[in-house]
C-alpha cells in the first residue's frame, strides 16, 4: 500500500546565479522531493529538515512527500519514471541504494535508473550487546563467542537490511557463528535485546542511543574511520583491529535518470551549502546524522561501490530476500 503526506515547504525571494540563463527558467514552480518511507521517522525528520533549507537556498518551494511500501521500491520507481526535469528528487538512501539492490530483485536499477545529486550525510552503526553478558570490549565479545559456540544469537530489523549485513560482515572477518533472528523493523528487535532473548546487534546510532544512554545494551565498538561525537570513549571497528571495517546509514538525493547537467549542478551546490550552515548540523545531529556534502559525480560513485560491496558479502553469505 502507498502512504502519502505531502508538506509545503515555503521559500524567500528567487536566488538566481548571476549569467546563468537557464535558471531563470528553472526552477519555475516547486520541487516534488519524495521521502520513501512513512511520515515521522528519523528519514522523513532528515528530509523535511533539509528541504526547508534549501528551499531558501534554491528560491524555490519543495513538496515532500511520503511514499513508504515494497523496502523503498514504489518510491524508487516512481521517481526513477518521472520526466528528468529537474522537478522530481528522491532522498535515496542505504536501503534502496544499497542494501536491497544487493539482497533483492528490485524493479529498477540503482545505478542506471537515477541521476545522482549528493550526499545529505550519515550516521554509524554500533555493535551492541546485552548489559548482562560478560563482556566489556569487542576482543571479550569475540573471544566469548569463540568459547560458547552456537549459544548466542543476533537481531536485526529484517532479513537483507544493514543491520544484518554489517552483523554478517563482523562474523565474517572475526570467524564466529551467531544466530540470526530477524524481525519486522528495529524496535521489536530491541525489545528482544533488552529481554535477554538475543544477545548483540548492529544498529544505527540514533536508535541505539537511548538505550546505551538507560545502560541496558553496552556498546562495543562503532562503524566508520573516527569515533562517534556521542561516544568517544568507544572504539571504532578499525581501531578495534578491523581493517577496513566501514558501514554508514547514508542518505543523499538522487532523480529520474538523464537529469541537465547544469541543473544537477545547481542542486548540487544549493544543497551543500544547506549542509554548510551550522544550524543544519545541528538539526542532522538530533539523528546522529553527519553531513557528508560530495559533488555529484562523486556521490554516483559512491551509490555504485555499495551496491558493488553489498552484493559481494551478501552472495558470500548466501542472503537472499524472497518476495
Amino acid at each position: 500500500m502507498i502512504k502519502r503526506r505531502s508538506l509545503l515547504l515555503a521559500a524567500p525571494a528567487p536566488w538566481l546565479p548571476a549569467g546563468a540563463a537557464f535558471a531563470q527558467a528553472w526552477p519555475a514552480k516547486p520541487l516534488r522531493y519524495i521521502v520513501p518511507v512513512a511520515a515521522g521517522g528519523g528519514s522523513d525528520f532528515i528530509g523535511r529538515a533539509v528541504c526547508e533549507r534549501w528551499a531558501r537556498q534554491l528560491g524555490q518551494t519543495f513538496v515532500v512527500e511520503n511514499i513508504g511500501g515494497g523496502g523503498g521500491a514504489i518510491a524508487a520507481q516512481t521517481t526513477a519514471k518521472a520526466a528528468p526535469d529537474g522537478y522530481t528528487l528522491m532522498q535515496g538512501y542505504v536501503a534502496t541504494h544499497g542494501t536491497s539492490p544487493a539482497t533483492r530483485k528490485l524493479p529498477y536499477d540503482a545505478v542506471r535508473d537515477f541521476t545522482p545529486i549528493g550526499m545529505i550525510g550519515g550516521t554509524p552503526n554500533v555493535l551492541v550487546v546485552n548489559a548482562s553478558l560478560p563482556v566489556n570490549d569487542l576482543q571479550g565479545f569475540v573471544d566469548f563467542l569463540k568459547k560458547n559456540p552456537g549459544q548466542a544469537s543476533y537481531g536485526s530489523a529484517g532479513v537483507g537490511s544493514l543491520t544484518q549485513l554489517v552483523m554478517e560482515l563482523f562474523k565474517q572477518q572475526a570467524g564466529v557463528f551467531m544466530l540470526h533472528v530477524p524481525y519486522r523493523g528495529i524496535a521489536p528487535a530491541f525489545t528482544d535485546l533488552l529481554g535477554g532473548q538475543t544477545q548483540a546487534m548492529f544498529p544505527g546510532l540514533a536508535a541505539a542511543l537511548p538505550h546505551i544512554r538507560s545502560g541496558r545494551v553496552r556498546p562495543l565498538a562503532v562503524t566508520g574511520h573516527l569515533r562517534a561525537a556521542v561516544l568517544k570513549d568507544v572504539p571504532t571497528m578499525i581501531e578495534a583491529g578491523f581493517k577496513g571495517f566501514d558501514a554508514v546509514q547514508w542518505y543523499g538525493v538522487v532523480g529520474p535518470a538523464g537529469m541537465p547537467g547544469p541543473i544537477v549542478k545547481q542542486l548540487n551546490d544549493t544543497l551543500n551549502a544547506t549542509l554548510a550552515a551550522p544550524d543544519m548540523r545541528e538539526r542532522l545531529a538530533s539523528e546522529a546524522v553527519e553531513p557528508m556534502p560530495m559533488a555529484a559525480d562523486a556521490f554516483g560513485r559512491y551509490i555504485a561501490a555499495e551496491v558493488v560491496r553489498w552484493t559481494a558479502l551478501a552472495r558470500e553469505r548466501k542472503i537472499q530476500v524472497e518476495d
